[in-house]
């Protein structure tokens, strides 16, 4: 199994390949510095192997490396900066209430 991840702008959207076969993606718009990211889907037969979570890393990577902030829309990357705060500054401070990734004490 060969998996890499490519950014298909013309589709807007990142794949996760296996081979030359997709079974992955993440769908996003970019506009004014903001990544919006609404969807994100692994094909069933690949589940379990962490696919996602190496697609969402790849898409915050690059959104990091083009100076984008991002709106994350997809449950998925949601959790996904949950379960790693250091992520969670490519959401801008006053977009993260919209997308309940206040901390908890605040």
């Amino acid at each position: 199994m060969e998996i890499t991840v490519v950014d298909v702008p013309e589709r807007g959207r990142f794949e996760i390949r296996d081979g030359e076969r997709v079974v992955g993606l993440a769908s996003y718009h970019v506009d004014q510095g903001v990544m919006t990211l609404p969807h994100t889907e692994i094909d069933p037969a690949v589940g379990g192997r962490g696919l996602g979570t190496q697609l969402v890393s790849t898409v915050l990577t690059a959104a990091r490396e083009r100076g984008l902030h991002v709106l994350p829309y997809c449950s998925f990357i949601r959790k996904y900066l949950v379960d790693h705060p250091e992520q969670l500054d490519l959401v801008a401070e006053a977009d993260r209430p919209t997308f309940g990734l206040t901390p908890a004490h605040s």
